[in-house]
């Protein structure tokens, strides 16, 4: 059974695996340039020291937030403050995206300073309930401080990319002794790739744990089911360019990547899931056949490792058992997670 305490030992075994990773990265670094640890120390901790100074604002940026004033958005003031209430953590501040996908996501690097922003989209495709049960995931988010975690870690593959930029310049450039750059930039791409592949995988279980949270926390885990079909089947009309563009994905509830996925994977099996004949796969439809693609064994789970969020199925069929145990009475507020998976 997963629990709260399980979301906290999953979530130190992977920074401590991402730790070593980077702690024999640093190793090799010092050997191959022959330099005091210090110096590498100092260095690392210049990354970090930027990494939080710029992260809310590259997010923010990126994005395309802007931050609203007070009574500006009495409707999602409303929602967000009886949430956090429940949740015991302060009011963030609040913020939209004037873009017609609906989305909605959380940055900050503590509970106090977080800010949680919504897509237009958002509030004009779902309704009252499923806009709810998304503040509910990202209120998750803010409880479980996994904006924090996931910021700090990102710092890892970072000094790794620069290492593999040293690669290029002993390729391209002009260096007479390019071995030494070389070795650096081979050894950097493999910590880029192994840091990379924990950092998702650490991501996509505290998306599990957001769901789970938004679940308990409104009482109501079918809304946030119907909200991730929307969600995907609104992502997957978004152009393909635009699952790329914006390096600040990984905080959204929904992947643009994964929902063209998703949805590629449905329109192929059109036929089977146009349960009424009628040519067009309505809401229902495609929440049912989400539901028989988690269901089924032809996800391809290698695939799923460079993801950072988990495929829509597989959170709506974790939904559909939480809600049955919730009506049978034999989910209980001490074992809200009992669904999220590893």
């Amino acid at each position: 059974m997963a629990s709260l305490a399980s979301l906290r030992i999953n979530s130190y075994i992977f920074i401590g695996l991402l730790f070593l990773v980077f702690a024999i990265f640093m190793s090799v670094l010092v050997f191959i340039l022959k330099i005091d640890w210090w110096w590498m120390i100092i260095f690392t901790m210049i990354i970090v020291i930027f990494q939080i100074g710029i992260s809310s604002s590259i997010v923010k940026w990126t994005t395309g937030t802007r931050i609203l004033d007070k009574g500006e958005n009495p409707y999602l003031e409303k929602v967000v403050m009886d949430l956090t209430r429940k949740a015991g953590i302060p009011m963030p501040r609040l913020g939209i995206v004037e873009d017609p996908t609906p989305n909605a996501f959380v940055f900050g690097l503590t509970q106090k300073g977080a800010t949680l922003s919504v897509h237009r989209g958002l509030l004009e495709k779902l309704n009252d309930k499923e806009i709810r049960a998304v503040i509910g995931h990202e209120v998750g988010h803010i409880k479980n401080r996994d904006c924090m975690y996931m910021t700090f870690l990102s710092v890892i593959p970072l000094i790794a990319y620069m290492g593999m930029r040293m690669l290029f310049y002993a390729r391209f450039g002009r260096s007479k002794n390019a071995l030494p750059i070389i070795l650096i930039g081979l050894v950097s791409l493999i910590v880029y790739f192994l840091s990379s592949l924990l950092i998702k995988r650490l991501s996509r279980i505290r998306e599990y744990y957001a769901d789970a949270y938004s679940g308990y926390i409104t009482k109501d885990p079918q809304s946030l089911s119907s909200a991730l079909t929307k969600i995907t089947y609104g992502l997957s009309l978004a152009p393909p360019e635009e699952k790329s563009k914006n390096a600040a994905r990984s905080f959204y509830i929904g992947d643009v990547q994964n929902a063209h996925n998703d949805m590629q994977r449905i329109i192929r099996n059109k036929n089977k899931y146009d349960l009424d004949g009628d040519g067009v796969i309505d809401e229902k439809e495609l929440e049912l056949a989400m539901q028989e693609e988690a269901e089924s064994s032809a996800w391809d789970r290698f695939s799923g490792l460079f993801s950072t969020h988990p495929p829509t199925f597989r959170r709506i069929l974790a939904l559909k058992e939480m809600e049955r145990d919730m009506k049978t009475g034999i989910l209980k507020d001490d074992n809200i997670y009992e669904k999220v998976e590893f």
